[in-house]
């Protein structure tokens, strides 16, 4: 099947590499002045798998803590900054980012860029903002801790990343939360909060000699080098495995996953499309079809590749009844099985195939949307050209690939699985 990824314009050809002279850092820009706003999107490597153990949560809190006051404002006195004029700034950590994004009008460009100067250069970590994020994350901790879903993801995690940073959660524990000080608040910032850990991507009515000076004003204050620790590369464990976190609720929460392909592997797009015909396609998907129209076992239920720096994995979630738990897992291992030996049918294949290329450019609708993207492909490797090619790499991809990729993917292998709940038959 031929499927069209010709556009009018390239995407890529838009885009301009631009450089701060003294910092040296170096942005993807993006000119548009089709709205008077200018949206950019940054990203630190490093993220919670930097935290210790015994710490772990301090990269969340930290990034919690960026816009909670900085340089001569407090929080509330930055806040108030920042919706004197509409600007937003804000900030999150994932397992291997610390993450900053925000939006402003053209007219108030240069107070956004020393109100984000001071948010990564000099941002306060004071004493009552600190407890502030503390007790919130504690509620977040306590509520995640009678709730099914994180129960059951929590168990999947220590399960499939033994003794690897990968297993902590990101938000920590209520003992190391307990015991986050400013000193390592100020220890993660110096090691993940550096130039050459940073990619950034700007968006709208900005020009490059504009963009190249807040790149000086904002990130030269920053330390050349971080400090980062090696985390170590894993492959999941625990094929075969069923982990049950008993709780007295009446459905079960189930998480099952595999070993997955690595993005920069050349069978990753095949698998794409495997996983958007098995459980990434929702409505369209096997899973969706088997295990809630046909059966009604559960009212969602779908499956992901997830890429991180270290680690790639298949996985996938449902929740149903607790006497139905192992019938739906069931339903879950016979439609992997059937993918495995017979790969798509020629609709699922042409459908997901259509699916993926159409819907991309949906990533590319807003100024945020592409912004985050264009940082996305940084931190991924990809290059400038990757924005032309991607929606051909997956139109190329044949029906042999893609059933040998099944193959790789699913042949011989047992699911990792967790449940939290009274599941019966797991």
């Amino acid at each position: 099947m031929n499927i069209e990824v010709a556009r009018k314009t390239s995407r890529a050809e838009k885009v301009q590499k631009v450089r701060g002279a003294r910092s040296g850092v170096e942005a993807w820009l993006v000119e548009d002045y089709a709205v008077p706003l200018v949206a950019f999107d940054l990203a630190f490597r490093g993220g919670t798998a930097q935290d210790k153990p015994e710490t772990a949560g301090a990269t969340s809190m930290l990034s919690a803590l960026l816009d909670e006051g900085a340089g001569p404002y407090d929080a509330d006195a930055f806040h108030c900054a920042l919706d004197d004029k509409a600007i937003e700034i804000s900030f999150s950590a994932d397992r291997d980012h610390l993450q900053g994004r925000g939006r402003t009008l053209v007219r108030n460009l240069d107070a956004a860029a020393e109100l984000l100067r001071l948010a990564v250069c000099e941002s306060r970590l004071d004493a009552d903002a600190m407890e502030r994020a503390r007790s919130q994350t504690l509620a977040g901790i306590r509520q995640e801790s009678q709730d099914p879903g994180s129960m059951a993801a929590k168990a999947w995690r220590e399960a499939a990343f033994p003794n690897h940073p990968y297993a902590m959660a990101g938000r920590g524990s209520a003992e190391s939360v307990e015991a986050i000080s400013r000193r390592d608040l100020m220890e993660q910032r110096a090691a993940q909060m550096a130039r050459d850990t940073l990619k950034i991507s700007i968006v709208g009515a900005i020009d490059a000699a504009k963009a190249s000076a807040i790149l000086d004003h904002v990130f030269d204050g920053l330390p050349s080098h971080g400090a980062l620790r090696q985390v170590p590369r894993i492959e999941i464990s625990g094929a075969g495995q069923r982990q049950v976190v008993d709780l007295d609720v009446p459905q079960s929460s189930i998480r099952f996953g595999l070993p997955g392909i690595d993005r920069h592997d050349p069978d990753y797009w095949p698998a794409v499309i495997v996983n958007h015909v098995l459980g990434g396609g929702v409505f369209s998907a096997r899973l969706f079809r088997e295990v809630r129209e046909k059966r009604g076992l559960a009212y969602s239920v779908g499956s992901q590749l997830q890429i991180f720096d270290r680690s790639a994995l298949f996985s996938g979630s449902t929740s149903t009844k607790n006497e139905r738990a192992g019938e739906s897992l069931e339903v879950v291992e016979e439609q992997i099985a059937d993918l495995c030996g017979t790969g798509p049918t020629d609709e699922e294949f042409d459908k997901a195939k259509k699916y993926l290329v159409g819907s991309y450019a949906l990533q590319f609708d807003t100024s945020s949307k592409i912004a985050g993207n264009l940082t996305h492909l940084q931190c991924a490797g990809h290059p400038v050209e990757f924005l032309d090619r991607r929606n051909a790499l997956i139109a190329d991809v044949t029906m042999d690939e893609a059933k040998r990729v099944a193959k790789r993917l699913f042949d011989g292998k047992k699911l990792l699985v967790a449940a939290a709940g009274r599941p019966v038959g797991i």
